[in-house]
């Protein structure tokens, strides 16, 4: 298979499957070696970049996707004919930086940062996949640990965790 065909194929791949494939699921699915499929995602991320077009390759949660250029955003919205139904209110924005932050974190420790009961937005934030029961906590009465997913990751356009802002990047921001 020539190198365009290689590229074409990943496209494919990328293109049907609506959500972050990884390298490992590309590699077992295109039969290309990692070290090649890394080398023409690479030239694809950046021929996507320099293109700008109506879609982009992009690096996100542990994946490779296909999205629509936010540039387009209001026209897409207006086509699929939804309102921006998507957004998170306040008390869930507040409670998933918690869980971000501090994960893997139990209930009672985050109601105890948010000096409120959080039951309905933690169920919100389970239902839209955003967050995920890890386990239980070693502790009387074993209560549920809460983390981010892989949704959470692509919700936000970030590629892992290490691309969350730090505290004291957040910290000098809210000072300016």
């Amino acid at each position: 298979m020539e190198k365009a065909e290689k590229k074409s194929l990943i496209e494919a791949l990328l293109f049907i499957s609506g959500e972050p494939v990884t390298l490992a699921e590309l590699k077992n699915n295109s039969e290309i070696p990692e070290t090649e499929l890394k080398l023409l995602l690479d030239e694809m991320l950046a021929e996507y970049r320099e293109k700008n077009g109506g879609m982009l390759l992009v690096e996100i949660a542990n994946g490779y996707q296909m999205v629509t250029n936010p540039h387009y955003a209001q026209w897409v919205r207006k086509f699929k004919s939804t309102a921006s139904s998507g957004k998170l209110s306040m008390p869930a924005l507040e409670t998933l930086a918690i869980i971000a932050y501090k994960q893997p974190i139990i209930k009672a420790e985050l109601e105890q940062i948010r000096g409120v009961n959080s039951d309905g937005v933690i169920k919100t934030l389970l239902d839209r996949r955003l967050i995920k029961i890890m386990g239980r906590k070693e502790v009387p009465g074993k209560p549920l640990l809460y983390g981010t997913t892989r949704e959470f990751l692509q919700y936000f356009g970030l590629k892992d965790l290490t691309e969350l802002p730090t505290l004291s990047e957040l910290a000098r921001e809210e000072a300016a």
